[in-house]
């Protein structure tokens, strides 16, 4: 993996199995939150939830979806789109798990991912 735009953001233990931890760091100005499922899956997700930007980071976290604290809109982690009959997504971005330390992929602004 090029390191270039990507940072070290913790080990994997970090952050508890079906929970979040949301981030120092921002995306263009805006809150990130990296997920982990039950099964050591790593996602990383712009933390406002497309309905009222609610944190989702403080969300419950089930299988490869987490639930908006506020509203109970249900968003993909892979992909960041409102599970059904919600409608919406929010931003995804690039996280890998390397020997149990995980990077994020924070492009440069101006330039895409």
């Amino acid at each position: 993996m090029s390191t270039a735009n990507w940072k070290k953001i913790g080990r994997l233990e970090s952050i508890p199995v079906r929970g979040s931890r949301r981030l120092c760091s921002s995306h263009f100005g805006r809150p990130i939150a990296v997920f982990r499922t039950s099964d050591d899956r790593v996602f990383a997700l712009v933390d406002e939830c497309p309905h009222k930007k609610g944190p989702l980071s403080e969300g419950i976290v089930a299988g490869d979806t987490v639930a908006c604290p506020l509203h109970g809109m249900v968003i993909g982690l892979s992909d960041g789109v409102a599970v059904a009959p919600d409608e919406g997504a929010v931003e995804t971005l690039p996280v890998s798990v390397v020997d149990g330390e995980i990077y994020l992929h924070l492009p440069e602004p101006g330039v895409s991912g």
